[in-house]
């Protein structure tokens, strides 16, 4: 919204060109973002409080979770206001890639709006039944799929992904694409739901993919950045920057209050919406296969909980004292602090690793 109505008035004084630079608007996204969850933060968590809107805490978790029980939740729906109205502002909202970004956004920050909603506000064990979610989810995934099938945000290589570590190697999808779409973002978005077991895990390792995201989006969006790498160059996908800053001023500030002890979570809401952008990313910038590796964290969550009903079907036998993983860590005897700030780090690793992917091949 800025961009397009104080970019035109460089014409009349040269201080308004600035926003022509995505580093200026993504700088200024996060910020807001941040300022959004410092302002309003302690508001809605009054406001939650009052209506008695708390989390309701599962059997089949660590005994000393119990202590949670009642803490405000659904601050989902703040995340995706300070994610939502940066990106209005400062992003180009002509750029297709933003504008699909913001719906997926939206759409998948709904479906786990109404599943926070059936458990917490109407009290339903289970909420939104998974069947109904995984239909959402899929639905929408296959949406998306058609959209960029018929619709290509590139000319060159529309089904291709990128292969990490390996020069000029990319997989073309063809007639598959669209069950790929539907399978990157169901999966992604419920990875992240199940990391959101312990205050800030969730959180803090989705800022860390965004991060490395925002700088991978704006060297394929620039194409003197993208030859010099050999990398795919894709005119436009450097505005993802702004909203991937926008993510995660809006998750730094979200932790101020979800830091343990937490004083909110952010529930569904929060977790299915940026599971959901997070993997639309990946498929945006045609980054399937190194979302494994930027978002390992979520990837070893999702692959524990698999590995643990397999075995347990199979032989009768858990590979692991509770999953997902960070709850086997719980019961080992690790501190939750120390298991949330641990993570943190390999998520930092991760990222780094990602963003070295481009000159390692």
């Amino acid at each position: 919204m800025l961009y397009r109505l104080l970019y035109p008035l460089r014409e009349y004084f040269f201080a308004f060109n600035v926003f022509r630079y995505i580093t200026f608007r993504a700088a200024y996204a996060m910020v807001t973002a941040l300022l959004i969850l410092f302002i309003f933060g302690p508001l809605m968590i009054r406001w939650l409080r009052r209506f008695q809107i708390g989390q309701r805490i599962r059997k089949e978790v660590p005994s000393n979770h119990s202590n949670k029980e009642g803490t405000p939740t659904m601050g989902g729906v703040l995340i995706i206001a300070a994610v939502v109205i940066p990106t209005l502002l400062w992003a180009n909202l002509g750029n297709p890639y933003i504008q699909v970004v913001l719906v997926v956004t939206v759409w998948t920050g709904l479906i786990g709006f109404i599943d926070d909603y059936l458990n917490v506000v109407k009290k339903r064990d289970k909420g939104l039944v998974g069947r109904y979610k995984l239909l959402g989810q899929f639905l929408f995934g296959a949406a998306l799929g058609v959209f960029l099938y018929l619709n290509p945000l590139v000319r060159e290589n529309i089904h291709m992904t990128a292969v990490p570590f390996i020069k000029d190697l990319y997989i073309n999808w063809n007639i598959v694409y669209i069950p790929m779409v539907m399978f990157v973002i169901t999966g992604t978005s419920n990875a992240v739901n199940l990391t959101d077991g312990l205050d800030g895990l969730a959180a803090g390792v989705a800022a860390f993919c965004f991060f490395a995201f925002a700088a991978l989006a704006y060297l394929s969006g620039h194409k003197g950045f993208a030859d010099y790498l050999n990398i795919l160059y894709m005119e436009g996908s450097g505005e993802l920057t702004v909203y991937c800053l926008s993510v995660v001023g809006a998750l730094l500030g979200f932790l101020w209050y979800n830091a343990h002890p937490a004083e909110i979570f952010m529930g569904d809401t929060g977790s299915l919406a940026i599971g959901g952008a997070l993997g639309t990313i990946a498929v945006l910038l045609k980054m399937e296969l190194l979302l494994i590796v930027v978002g390992g964290i979520f990837f070893a969550e999702t692959v524990s909980v698999i590995l643990q009903v397999v075995s347990f079907r199979l032989t009768g036998k858990r590979i692991f004292r509770m999953a997902p993983l960070h709850h086997h860590f719980e019961l080992k005897g690790w501190p939750e602090g120390k298991i949330v700030i641990r993570f943190w780090i390999i998520a930092a690793l991760l990222a780094l690793l990602s963003i070295s992917t481009l000159k390692i091949r």
